[in-house]
């Protein structure tokens, strides 16, 4: 995998979990899927939350379950697609929540959130890797114990982020977050099958809404 990419903030904060045994093995599943199989993200995308967004920029974690499984679709980043992507019908839920929460949100044409990253939103999949159309296939190689760890480190060594958990996967997480220090939001999952229960949480605005009483610069929201 492509460690040498991340910057060095990142490189210092996954040196331990590097160096564990079931990161080997990750390391090697990862390496002979992609030479077995087609695999989403591209390899050097995999990192690509962490290197778009720095430990030190962080405001919310974002997190999702594993990358889209269609063609063109993964860059990644939890819930974006590339540019010129049909957008996904959990994305297409998430702008019509902002559409309703943000005023003056005009849903775009465009699923790429890399703006939000930009601007300290960590993107972050629990599983980083998938196999074309087969979601989940990439569930037992290691990804979750690497994940966790960077949710509760950051949770550990930082104070007012805001996470985002949509949907029981993402909610699970939730006992690895210091509760007393930062602010968690929870609801159904944006998916057409959770029948419209994630409308009305407003969770980009009262995200904001900590921020500023925190002190700390909001989401420009708009794409």
């Amino acid at each position: 995998m492509h460690f040498e990419n991340l910057s060095t903030d990142w490189q210092d904060f996954f040196k331990p979990e590097f160096e564990k045994p079931y990161f080997f093995k990750l390391n090697e599943h990862i390496n002979n899927a992609y030479q077995k199989t087609t695999v989403y993200p591209p390899k050097h995308l995999i990192f690509n939350a962490f290197n778009l967004c720095s430990i030190n920029h962080i405001k919310v974690i974002l997190i999702g379950q594993d990358p889209y499984h269609n063609y063109g679709q993964a860059q990644g980043l939890s819930f974006s697609v590339n540019e010129g992507i049909k957008l996904p019908p959990s994305l297409r839920n998430i702008f019509k929540e902002l559409k309703n929460d943000i005023p003056n949100f005009n849903i775009p044409m465009s699923g790429n959130l890399e703006y939000w990253a930009q601007q300290g939103v960590l993107l972050l999949n629990s599983i980083l890797t998938v196999q074309h159309n087969l979601p989940g296939s990439h569930k037992n190689f290691g990804w979750q114990p690497f994940t966790d760890s960077v949710i509760q480190g950051l949770s550990q060594q930082k104070s007012n982020l805001v996470f985002l958990l949509w949907g029981n996967f993402a909610i699970s997480k939730s006992k690895l977050i210091d509760q007393s220090k930062h602010l968690v939001l929870t609801s159904a999952h944006p998916s057409p099958l959770a029948r419209g229960a994630f409308f009305g949480s407003q969770h980009f605005s009262k995200t904001n809404n900590y921020l500023i009483t925190n002190g700390i610069h909001p989401i420009n929201w708009h794409l």
